[in-house]
């Protein structure tokens, strides 16, 4: 069951170096600020998944917590590179990083398999693609009725899995809506989870399209209001769009980015 706890507390128990962390929340909703406590608490070896990895992946990458991403888009949206990611690849700054690549489809069939307890999953995918002959993790198999070849990836099983959501109740149940991506499968095929929200309610009113993550599949919830900035939570702020751009000429070079990173996260106390 849900424990209500800090995010220092919930990071200090839950993620330790070497985990596989999973931190979900599709261009809405991402746990920047969870991320950033990652940082502060200087994690390492980390193997870190997301589906469209972006500025807080950046941000982890450019400080050496990960070893390797498993992922299946990286880019700073609607900007361009990340440039802390391509350094990593390059050049091995601050660390080499390995990279699994996939598809948003091949990724998320990865974490419904995990969630739903079944070894792999099986999907109409990566025809016409290069990925097969690269990624160790996606084989063919014959369906056994039509005679049919598809494709096959493991289910993927997180360590921890990380989001930021808007409403969790007194007993840990959370309630987030608005385009949402994988959180809740995430959630489900981790090991351990913690959920950021904006705010701790008596009582979850549940809205038309809502997910709904019950308190016996978290592992912690901590009330962390403006966790997903600079992107955005429906219902609370919107995306912070001048920073999204203003990312691209702060990440270009290795001295700009400790610079910032140093006044605005190494310096800065947990929420």
């Amino acid at each position: 069951m849900a424990e209500l706890v800090s995010l220092r507390e919930a990071v200090t128990e839950l993620v330790k170096d070497g985990d596989t962390v999973a931190m979900e929340g599709f261009s809405h909703l991402i746990p920047h600020s969870a991320g950033h406590e990652v940082i502060r608490q200087e994690r390492r070896h980390l193997t870190l998944v997301r589906l469209t990895p972006d500025l807080i992946f950046d941000q982890l990458i450019g400080m050496g917590v990960a070893d390797k991403l498993v992922f299946s888009w990286g880019g700073n949206p609607g900007v361009g590179s990340l440039h802390r990611f391509r350094d990593a690849i390059e050049n091995g700054w601050p660390t080499p990083l390995q990279i699994e690549e996939h598809s948003h489809a091949g990724l998320t069939n990865r974490f419904v398999a995990g969630a739903s307890g079944l070894p792999f999953a099986i999907l109409r995918a990566y025809a016409g693609t290069g990925l097969p002959e690269r990624v160790t993790h996606i084989k063919s198999v014959k369906c056994p009725f039509t005679g049919e070849t598809l494709a096959a990836v493991p289910a993927i099983n997180p360590d921890v899995a990380i989001v930021h959501a808007q409403q969790a109740d007194l007993r840990g149940n959370v309630h987030m809506w608005g385009i949402t991506g994988v959180q809740k499968e995430a959630v489900l095929a981790s090991s351990r989870s913690i959920v950021t929200v904006e705010e701790i309610v008596e009582r979850i009113e549940l809205r038309p399209g809502g997910v709904v993550l019950p308190a016996w599949s978290v592992t912690a919830v901590a009330h962390v209001p403006g966790g997903a900035r600079p992107s955005y939570a429906s219902g609370y702020y919107k995306r912070d769009n001048d920073f999204y751009s203003s990312w691209d000429t702060i990440s270009r070079s290795r001295e700009d980015f400790r610079e910032w990173m140093e006044k605005n996260v190494l310096e800065v106390a947990t929420p």
